[in-house]
């Protein structure tokens, strides 16, 4: 399996390079501030004592505090920790918000844990980094297998460390407790924004009006994004999960499949399709691919039979840099998931903004300041791509680290 840090770093390193960017600042940007690791003991209903894994990485905060999810995985282990606070120390900065990159995890399967066991780990968690999270400092969010119930948990127990409630201390929080409207939808409709932008400008000439699409992951950011191509009119082929997926070259009914997978649970059994691989739904014939659900999904064992014009990254490090190369090569563009789903954490920026300053905005506020950043973010950085004649994620790199850089000068000239 490819070690995700080692894949930021090349990434960085290649950007790096095209820009000739400050060797001082590139050498600062390849080692995270801080690297929390702690154990995280649970009294499980059964009475025995079982200790997790903890991680939160702080990486940079150049452009303001800390901010990322904090996911509850199996396979959650320090490298990919340090990846996604990297990634999202880029993905602040391509959105043009101020933040910087954070990422936390525990190693635990989610599913296994009782409503019970589930708020012991949180809360547990917390109280072992309270003292280096807060509105100003490092602001956590959901991310996978965690949700707004997980940060109410987390907003109430950093109540008890901090003396007082602070609900800036995390985003992505239910709407009775300071969350912003359309928080849930956020990571698709960005993705969706730029998907609907190159449908209208046509800068890929192969990409239809009304595009073939297929989504693997099936979440929320996943199943959000289906809903929105279907109700633009694109046909959405074929969808999966972690267990399976489902294909109809005619075009699958959302609807029906959303409602199928909120009654069941799962895919699998859905009528009227043909079952398919997650691998094979990677290889489709079809015009949009949007990797929505874990890293390193394509790689170079896989990269040459991918057969779609585009590729939206909704997941975070779906493709591995040795297969952007082969994809490169053969002409097939993809939009990073630094500026793809970059829609998450720029409204999780929107409702940290809200707590802040004890206002709420609607969901057509939200959305429509989402559109203002997120749009021009991704014209600036295919003006990029065509002019250096770089990929796109290449470009988005290249975008941020100059941003980063100007940052760093401007702090280094007023300590000077």
């Amino acid at each position: 399996m490819n070690n995700p840090f080692q894949n930021a770093l090349q990434q960085l390193e290649k950007s790096a390079k095209i820009i000739n960017l400050d060797m001082d600042v590139l050498e600062l940007l390849k080692i995270p501030d801080r690297v929390l690791q702690v154990k995280v003991p649970v009294k499980m209903d059964n009475g025995k004592l079982t200790i997790f894994e903890g991680f939160r990485v702080q990486y940079n905060n150049w452009a303001g505090p800390y901010k990322g999810g904090l996911r509850y995985f199996p396979t959650v282990d320090l490298d990919e920790v340090k990846a996604l606070a990297f990634w999202m120390t880029i993905k602040c900065s391509v959105a043009g918000i101020p933040m910087g990159g954070g990422k936390g995890g525990i190693t635990v399967n989610p599913k296994e844990l009782s409503v019970g066991e589930l708020e012991r780990l949180t809360k547990t968690f917390v109280r072992m980094i309270a003292p280096n999270i807060g509105a100003r400092v490092d602001v956590p969010a959901p991310d996978v297998y965690t949700n707004s119930q997980i940060m109410e948990w987390l907003v109430d127990e950093y109540a008890k460390f901090n003396g007082q409630e602070d609900l800036a201390v995390t985003t992505g929080k239910p709407l009775s407790r300071g969350g912003s409207e359309g928080r849930d939808r956020a990571t698709a409709m960005g993705g969706f924004y730029i998907l609907q932008k190159l449908v209208e400008t046509r800068f890929i000439a192969s990409l239809p009006a009304q595009p073939i699409i297929a989504i693997q992951g099936f979440g929320n950011a996943g199943s959000v994004m289906a809903e929105l191509c279907c109700a633009a009119g694109y046909k959405v082929v074929a969808v999966s999960d972690s267990s399976a997926g489902i294909y109809n070259e005619q075009g699958l009914d959302i609807a029906k499949v959303v409602e199928y997978k909120k009654s069941t649970g799962k895919l699998a059994g859905f009528s009227g399709v043909k079952d398919i691989s997650n691998a094979e739904l990677l290889e489709l014939a079809v015009d949009v691919l949007v990797p929505a659900a874990l890293e390193n999904q394509i790689t170079i064992d896989n990269a040459n039979q991918v057969k779609a014009r585009l590729i939206i990254e909704l997941a975070n490090g779906p493709i591995t840099p040795e297969a952007d190369e082969i994809l490169a090569k053969n002409g097939i563009k993809s939009v990073p998931d630094v500026l793809a789903n970059s829609g998450g954490v720029t409204v999780s920026y929107f409702e940290w903004l809200q707590n802040i300053e004890g206002s709420h905005w609607t969901e057509e506020q939200v959305f429509a300041k989402l559109k203002e950043l997120i749009v021009p973010a991704f014209l600036n950085i295919w003006q990029m791509h065509e002019e250096k004649k770089i990929d796109l994620r290449t470009a988005a790199f290249c975008l941020a680290l100059s941003r980063l850089q100007k940052l760093w000068y401007d702090a280094t000239m007023k300590l000077n």
